[in-house]
C-alpha cells in the first residue's frame, strides 16, 4: 500500500505539469499578459525544480524519505492554493516557483522511495513511476480544462485539494523510511555528474526536454481552441505518453537496447516538431498527440539510464540528472514564446527539432560512456529467457 500511496501522490504531482496548459490563453487574457509572460509559469516552476534537485538528497538523508515527501506535498498544497488567489502574472509566477520547490522535494524522493519499496526490482519500480508520470501528465490538461472552463483559478485550488489527499495517504500508509547510514553531502549531485555516463545522459536529456516542453508550453497558443479543446488534445497526448512509456519503451529496450530507443525516439520527435511547424490546424492537432509517443519512450529510457549508468546511489544520480534535464524545461517555454513573438509561430518548433538533433549528436560522440547501459540491457534480456533455454 505504501508504494501505491506514493504513486497516487506522484500522479497528482505530475498533473501540475500540464494542468495550466488549457488555461494559458485564459490566464493571458484575464491577467492582461503576453504569451512570453505567461510562459514564465513554466520557467519559474522548472528553474526552481532544477536547482532544488541539488538539495533533495541532502534533505532526505537527514530527515528521511517519508518526511521529505511530506514537506514537499505541504509546499505544493500551500503554493498551489496561493496561485489560485493571484491578481497579477508576477504573483502567479512567484507562487509557481514555490510550487516547484515542493515538487522537487517530492518527485526526486518519490522515485527513490518507490524503487526501495517495490517488490519487483528497480525496473518495475521505474515503470510504475513512469506510469504515474504518464497518467498525471494526461489527466492534468483534462482536469485543467474541466475546472478552468468554470474559472481559470479553479485548477490551482483543485490541485491543492488533491495534493492534500496525497499528503494524508502518504502520512497514513507509507511506512517510515530509515535514514541512510551515510548522509548525502550537499555537493554530491554535482560530483555525480563527473561520471561520463551520467553527464552524457543528463545533457542529452537537457536538449530533449527543451523540445518536449516546447510542445507542452507553446502549442496551446497555436491551437486557437477553447480550454476544452486544448485539454482534449493534450489528454490524447498524455495517453500516448503513458502507453509508450509503460508498454512500448520496456519492450523496445529489450529488443534494441536503451541507447537505440533514445536515438529512435529523438528522431521521431524531430519529425513531429517539423510537422508542428509546417502543418495546418488539423496537422498540428495530430502531431501534438502523436508526439507523446517519442516523449513517453524517452521518459522511460532516460530515467532508467540515469539510474543504471553510474555507480552513484540512485537518489544522488537522480538529483544530478534531474538538475540538468529540468533546465531544458525551464528554458524552452520562455525562449520559445519569445522566438515566436520575434519571428513566427513555427520558429520554436524548428529550434526544438535542432535540439533533438544536438541530443542525437551527443549520444553518438559520447557513446563509449554509455556502454554500461548495453550490459544492463543484455542482463535484462537474459533474465527474460526461460532457465531451460539458457542451458
Amino acid at each position: 500500500m505504501s508504494v501505491w500511496a506514493t504513486a497516487f501522490a506522484a500522479v497528482v504531482a505530475f498533473m501540475g505539469i500540464g494542468l495550466v496548459d488549457p488555461i494559458l490563453p485564459a490566464i493571458a487574457e484575464n491577467l492582461r499578459a503576453t504569451p512570453s509572460q505567461v510562459s514564465l509559469l513554466f520557467t519559474s516552476y522548472f528553474l526552481i525544480t532544477a536547482v532544488a534537485m541539488l538539495v533533495t538528497g541532502w534533505v532526505s538523508s537527514r530527515i528521511g524519505g517519508k518526511r521529505t515527501l511530506m514537506v514537499g506535498l505541504v509546499l505544493v498544497v500551500v503554493f498551489a492554493a496561493l496561485a489560485g488567489t493571484s491578481d497579477t502574472v508576477g504573483q502567479l509566477v512567484g507562487f509557481r516557483a514555490g510550487w516547484g520547490l515542493g515538487n522537487a522535494l517530492f518527485v526526486a524522493t518519490a522515485l527513490a522511495v518507490i524503487v526501495g519499496a517495490a517488490s519487483g526490482g528497480a525496473e518495475s519500480a521505474i515503470t510504475l513511476y513512469e506510469a504515474a508520470l504518464g497518467i498525471g501528465i494526461s489527466l492534468g490538461p483534462l482536469v485543467g480544462a474541466l475546472l478552468g472552463d468554470m474559472n481559470w483559478r479553479f485548477p490551482f485550488f483543485g490541485t491543492a485539494v488533491l495534493m492534500a489527499v496525497g499528503f494524508l495517504l502518504v502520512t497514513t500508509l507509507l511506512r517510515p523510511t530509515p535514514k541512510p547510514a551515510v548522509r548525502t553531502p550537499l555537493a554530491a549531485p554535482i560530483r555525480a555528474l563527473g561520471h561520463g555516463g551520467l553527464s552524457t545522459t543528463a545533457f542529452t536529456a537537457l536538449f530533449y526536454n527543451y523540445a518536449f516542453f516546447t510542445v507542452l508550453a507553446w502549442t496551446p497558443f497555436v491551437l486557437h481552441m477553447d480550454a476544452h479543446g486544448i485539454g482534449l488534445v493534450f489528454f490524447g497526448w498524455g495517453v500516448m505518453v503513458a502507453l509508450s512509456s509503460v508498454f512500448a519503451a520496456p519492450a523496445l529496450q529489450r529488443r534494441i537496447g536503451t541507447v537505440r530507443v533514445m536515438h529512435l525516439a529523438l528522431a521521431l520527435l524531430i519529425v513531429f516538431q517539423l510537422g508542428l511547424a509546417l502543418s495546418g490546424h488539423g496537422g498540428i492537432i495530430a502531431c501534438t498527440i502523436l508526439s507523446g509517443i517519442p516523449i513517453g519512450l524517452n521518459n522511460t529510457a532516460f530515467t532508467e539510464a540515469a539510474m543504471e549508468v553510474s555507480d552513484n546511489p540512485r537518489p544522488v544520480a537522480s538529483a544530478g540528472y534531474n538538475f540538468v534535464r529540468w533546465l531544458g524545461g525551464a528554458l524552452a517555454p520562455y525562449f520559445g514564446s519569445r522566438l515566436a513573438e520575434r519571428f513566427s509561430a513555427s520558429t520554436p518548433y524548428y529550434v526544438g527539432a535542432v535540439c533533438c538533433a544536438v541530443a542525437i549528436g551527443i549520444l553518438i560522440v559520447r557513446r563509449r560512456h554509455l556502454e554500461t547501459l548495453e550490459r544492463v540491457d543484455i542482463d535484462h534480456t537474459f533474465q527474460d529467457v526461460p532457465a531451460d533455454a539458457r542451458a
